[in-house]
């Protein structure tokens, strides 16, 4: 049982349709709202106009160009994109990566969260050019409830309307752009990185507006992180058409602000002052959709990324669905009621797009730089020059660490709630992490070559009732002559279970992003088989799908004989029963834990029963399978002596002449 999986899709005119209507949905809409943000009730100066887009463009190059497209792709894990991709590649050399990974995965999550009532209210907010009056707040809402809703539905017929809409979008951005270029082409010379220096070290509080300049490369991380669906040439090629309408899309509202300094300036977006007032209903209802689609790419990632922290164990199992026969299209309830839950939060606290901005940035910022740390790692291990990584992290630590402190001072207008946002997810992958860990420190594992005379015994121990004809334990243990005590002392003595066949299934998640393999050990012929499943992070883990697939194989070259030992039903060739025994463990009073380790343990198991029921995540049919509750000792309490008092004992006998009452 294998797959393969090209992720790097071939250079082609439908992937790079494809790449527009996936990838650029987050970045292909900041015209909406830097410009705004760096203005922000600023007088109209040219400093200010020149040096804005000064930085824009070269923020644009530097970050987005130069280290997503031309660098970052490159790290690659089978085709597949994404910090949890990235870290998959470098954790087996340095495991303690995983805290920048769950930084790092968290602050996009929060990042899920805030781009579609930013970019939604953006572009509606439009509207109120021609109804001055229109409350957008309901407007925005019902939009954003929208989306959520369609999303158990799947986005694979939506999404063939993906790339067109984007198409019409970049085009709209460049004409725009050249519109307003056309009345003052001098404009170009904000190219000279003289302005943006101009910028941040005469203006007053120039450094600060890096807060805002940032906003035009917030979707740089979804380039990489959706590189799967579309590959990194169609990305390469994509990305230079996109670029030049978004820059000149850029530098045709510079141009436009530029012909209002001294003039006292309307209260309109740039964005949408360059558009002619005919043009202007039909290049709202362009805009939201194109919001509605970064937005639908923001959500679409969000599943991702859980799934993918699910399968490396730092997020709780829960329930995914696959609405689709497209492989990535899934749906994650849970997480998607919970995005939905914090854009109303966030909609009904800032009301407006411009309160929002002070939110915006600060998560992807911090992504930015987890994955740099990554990069560096995953560089080092394939062999890369020393004075390159010496070069990447001195070009690039300065430039994210200054965007860093930028929106640092973003916190008290709203940034504060991208903290609270990112925190939270970092409580929750962290505890699920550590308490992990702690748990299976100290799982006791004991030979299985001691048991398997035992265990044989058993088998043919007819003064014991057959338990099941199959008997299968799910196992931790990487080695092939190894199991969990507790497995052992499940099968013989919570309750002894004879059965014909005793089955060990191992799951190991690989670093690969779709591998489908596994292989079969036949400890003893017949009596006692062990399966090891090599998984890929992003693969599902039906378990009793593949076992029974597996089983079926092995009966075809004739491996196993599952028919029934019983007599009446080997007569009648038919199949014997399966069961699954999965032990669930609880935390045991019986522990000398600190207390540090203890509000981790009882935090982890809190989420334990919140989450996903093992037998469902495994995807076991649950009418086969027996759950058992285990103690986990974790910490045993430290010896104690308990005395025993003597005292004259007392043993009441009755006299001859009483008689004794039954």
């Amino acid at each position: 049982m294998s797959v393969s999986h090209h992720g790097a899709q071939k250079l082609s005119f439908a992937g790079l349709v494809v790449a527009l209507g996936i990838i650029y949905g987050d970045i292909g809409t900041s015209p909406l709202y830097v410009f705004k943000a760096i203005i922000n009730g600023r007088d109209i100066t040219e400093q200010l106009i020149l040096g804005g887009l000064s930085c824009i463009f070269w923020t644009i190059t530097l970050q987005t160009t130069i280290k997503y497209v031309t660098i970052v792709l490159n790290a690659d894990n089978n085709g597949e994109g994404g910090i949890f991709a990235l870290f998959a590649l470098v954790r087996r050399r340095k495991p303690y990566l995983v805290a920048p990974a769950i930084i790092g995965g968290c602050a996009l999550l929060a990042d899920g969260m805030i781009t579609p009532p930013i970019s939604v209210s953006s572009a509606i907010e439009g509207l109120t050019i021609i109804y001055p009056n229109l409350p957008t707040i309901p407007i925005v809402i019902a939009i954003i409830t929208g989306i959520f809703l369609l999303q158990r539905m799947g986005t694979s017929i939506v999404g063939k309307m993906f790339g067109p809409i984007m198409f019409i979008w970049f085009g709209m951005l460049g004409v725009l752009g050249i519109i307003g270029v056309g009345g003052n082409p001098h404009i170009f010379k904000a190219l000279n990185p003289y302005y943006a220096y101009d910028l941040l070290t005469a203006y007053p509080e120039g450094f600060w507006l890096l807060g805002a300049v940032f906003l035009c490369t917030t979707g740089a991380e979804a380039l990489y992180s959706d590189m799967g669906h579309c590959g990194k040439h169609n990305i390469r090629v994509s990305w230079v058409f996109v670029k030049v309408t978004l820059l000149l899309n850029y530098f045709g509202q510079g141009a436009w602000l530029l012909s209002h300094i001294g003039m006292p300036l309307p209260d309109i977006n740039p964005f949408y002052a360059l558009m002619p007032s005919w043009w202007l209903l039909p290049g709202i209802i362009v805009a939201t959709m194109a919001t509605i689609i970064a937005s639908q790419a923001m959500i679409s990632g969000s599943f991702t990324l859980v799934s993918e922290a699910i399968r490396l164990n730092v997020w709780p199992k829960v329930r995914i669905k696959f609405p689709s026969d497209l492989r990535g299209q899934i749906y994650v309830p849970s997480v998607n009621w919970l995005l939905y839950l914090g854009c109303l939060l966030i909609v009904w606290h800032f009301e407006e797009s411009s309160a929002m901005e002070a939110a915006y940035g600060l998560a992807i910022i911090i992504t930015m730089l987890m994955t740099t740390l990554l990069l560096v790692n995953f560089l080092e291990k394939n062999k890369t020059s020393k004075w390159l990584l010496v070069l990447l992290l001195l070009v690039y630590l300065p430039i994210e660490g200054s965007f860093l402190v930028a929106n640092i001072v973003k916190i008290p207008a709203g940034g504060w709630m991208t903290l609270l946002i990112s925190l939270t997810f970092i409580f929750v992958m962290w505890i699920w992490f550590k308490g992990r860990k702690i748990k299976n420190r100290l799982t006791e594992f004991v030979p299985l070559k001691t048991y398997i005379p035992v265990l044989k015994q058993l088998s043919e121990d007819e003064t014991i009732s057959k338990y099941s004809t199959h008997l299968v334990y799910l196992t931790m243990a990487d080695t092939l002559f190894e199991v969990e005590s507790k497995v052992m002392y499940s099968i013989l003595q919570k309750r002894p279970k004879r059965a014909d066949i005793y089955w060990f299934v191992h799951i190991n998640v690989d670093e690969k992003p779709y591998t489908m393999e596994y292989k079969v050990e036949h400890i003893v012929a017949n009596d006692i088989i062990r399966i090891d499943f090599k998984l890929g992070f992003r693969i599902e883990q039906k378990i009793n799908f593949y076992f029974r697939k597996v089983v079926e194989e092995l009966v075809l070259n004739k491996e196993v004989d599952v028919t029934s030992r019983y007599t009446s039903l080997r007569e009648q060739n038919i199949t014997g029963d399966f069961r699954f025994v999965v032990l669930k463990r609880h935390l045991s009073h019986e522990n000398d834990l600190s207390g540090y380790e203890r509000w981790i343990m009882e935090a982890y198991f809190t989420l334990d029963r919140l989450s996903l029921s093992e037998e469902k995540a495994f995807g076991l049919d649950t009418s086969s399978v027996t759950i058992e509750k285990v103690p986990l000792v974790i910490t045993p309490m430290k010896e104690f002596k308990l005395k025993r008092v003597f005292e004259h004992s007392y043993q009441y006998e009755p006299t001859p002449e009483e008689p004794i009452k039954c």
